[in-house]
């Protein structure tokens, strides 16, 4: 798979018969997929990867996966001159943003698929609980 570029013509052009694949500003098509490819196939590995991962330090995959993606819009944006050159200061703001929101998806659904806990079933309790003790504390204040 690495190795597919090897495939592509060394036009401005290729045409698949399904889509036609532009240079996009780079020098030749082979080069364009040979880039497109080398953060592709790391992408796609890295989220396998997180979605798979039973280990409690998983939340670290995040960092590539943002960089990768972040490399992968600057390979494909034809409006970008520079490739690989600040995505860094990029991936630290979206982390900021997207690993509190994953860690909090993810707790939720290994806690309800994985466990069998049901968060609205432990606050329905919590509540029976409270209202049991507020009619008894009621009882004993009437007495």
């Amino acid at each position: 798979m690495a190795y597919a570029y090897l495939a592509v013509p060394k036009g401005d052009t290729w045409d698949t018969g399904l889509f036609v694949i532009t240079k996009n500003g780079f020098s030749s098509v082979h080069i364009a997929i040979w880039l497109y490819l080398g953060k592709l196939i790391p992408l796609y590995l890295l989220i396998f990867w997180f979605i798979t991962c039973k280990h409690w330090w998983y939340h670290i995959i995040l960092v590539p996966i943002t960089l990768y993606g972040f490399q992968l819009f600057s390979v494909l944006n034809k409006a970008t001159n520079l490739i690989d050159e600040n995505e860094s200061l990029w991936v630290i703001i979206v982390l900021m943003v997207i690993a509190p929101i994953v860690y909090v998806l993810r707790l939720r659904l290994y806690d309800k698929y994985a466990l069998g806990i049901d968060l609205r079933k432990i606050d329905e309790e919590l509540e029976e609980y409270e209202r049991k003790e507020n009619e008894a504390l009621n009882n004993n204040e009437i007495k």
